[in-house]
């Protein structure tokens, strides 16, 4: 299929990389680049997350603040104050043109005054879903009760309102139909890699035998992963990892590890300035985790298999990351357990394949490759 004519694009997310580091905004930075790339003119609609003006230029892409730098968490959840703030500004789109508009689905309020903005100037709403949360994971989050019934009815009817929903994998997809009941046109575009700057860069001067990267939220589990390390400090008591993020976990798992008596064999690096650092650091380690039981796609867990790492996930049906495992080939599935995460661990520690037989299980995912889709599904 041709490549569409070329568009004035506008994308809307409240947060954006490299300000806030995770996969959503990941997946913005390197579609919108690449789409600037191929003539395309691209806005980005967000927070102030930058000094200055309310308007910079990065990578030729615009990105334009529609309101101050509100805090996106309260504590250990995402800010409701946060969510009704940005998603009032949001109206302000209505003054500016556009061809294409796509929008971040979370938080799921901001669909609501875009989707007015988008039938008073008669375009067609487009929404990018990262991951189906649904009324169990509500009442988990913030409770049972009213509250948690009524995140999922917005959530749910948050759903029926764009025209056309790009799925980040097919466990979105199947979730969307199944739990959020939706009807409109899905097409399925996965996240992906940028393969040459990853085969540009050396190893870190620093090695590792496991690490970890991607905030640090409950459903990251990565308290179960520093039990699973002093269970393997028992076997190999020189074993290392490698924490690789921030969030509001931050503290509580550096106080847990020194309670385990495990904090000289964890190292908690922080966020990284250079994604080529990341990729450094995995090339430098031996065996990737991410103990996640809710992740929409799992980008960090395909970088970590480019880089020639295996890697481990959880198998829970939250966890989209599960299908990127030929299990006991390029990584291991378990449960939530810390025994067997630390048993798998010591597994792959032994093996010692090949790093390139790892890391042709994520040649295929190439935002090249991606960015071509998603320019056709804006074209149609």
């Amino acid at each position: 299929m041709a490549e569409m004519t070329k568009k004035k694009i506008a994308i809307i997310s409240d947060a954006i990389y490299p300000y806030n580091k995770g996969g959503k905004e990941k997946r913005i930075y390197e579609i919108t680049k690449r789409l600037v790339a191929r003539g395309h003119e691209v806005t980005i609609y967000t927070m102030q997350w930058w000094k200055g003006g309310t308007t910079i230029v990065e990578n030729g892409v615009e990105l334009k603040a529609i309101s101050p730098l509100y805090p996106l968490y309260a504590g250990n959840r995402r800010s409701i104050t946060e969510a009704f703030l940005f998603s009032l500004n949001c109206f302000k789109l209505i003054k500016e043109k556009f061809d294409v508009i796509e929008v971040d689905h979370m938080p799921h309020l901001v669909l609501f005054p875009l989707k007015i903005v988008c039938v008073l100037k008669g375009k067609k709403m487009i929404v990018t879903w990262h991951e189906v949360w649904g009324r169990e994971y509500w009442k988990e989050y913030i409770g049972a009760g009213p509250k948690s019934w009524i995140a999922y009815q917005i959530e749910k009817l948050s759903a029926r309102l764009p025209n056309l929903i790009i799925s980040v994998s097919e466990h979105n997809t199947r979730r969307l139909r199944s739990v959020l009941s939706v009807k409109q046109p899905i097409k399925t575009i996965y996240n992906g890699l940028d393969m040459v700057n990853i085969l540009d860069v050396a190893p870190a001067e620093t090695t590792t035998d496991l690490v970890f990267a991607g905030r640090l939220l409950p459903h990251k589990n990565v308290d179960v992963l520093l039990r699973a390390t002093k269970l393997l400090r028992e076997r190999l008591p020189n074993i290392s990892l490698s924490i690789i993020g921030e969030g509001p976990e931050k503290k509580s798992l550096e106080t847990l590890a020194k309670e385990l008596g495990i904090e000289k064999n964890v190292l908690f690096l922080g966020f990284f300035d250079d994604q080529k650092d990341l990729y450094r650091t995995l090339l430098a380690s031996r065996v990737f985790i991410l103990p996640s039981t809710r992740e929409g796609f799992g980008i960090a867990a395909l970088e970590a298999n480019a880089c020639g790492l295996p890697f481990i996930t959880i198998n829970d049906e939250n966890n989209a990351t599960r299908e990127l495992i030929v299990n006991g080939e390029n990584g291991i599935l378990t449960d939530l357990d810390e025994k067997q995460i630390a048993d798998a661990s010591e597994k792959l520690l032994d093996e010692g394949k090949d790093r390139l037989f790892y890391r042709g299980y994520a040649e295929k995912y190439n935002w090249d490759r991606i960015v071509n889709q998603v320019a056709r599904a804006y074209g149609s």
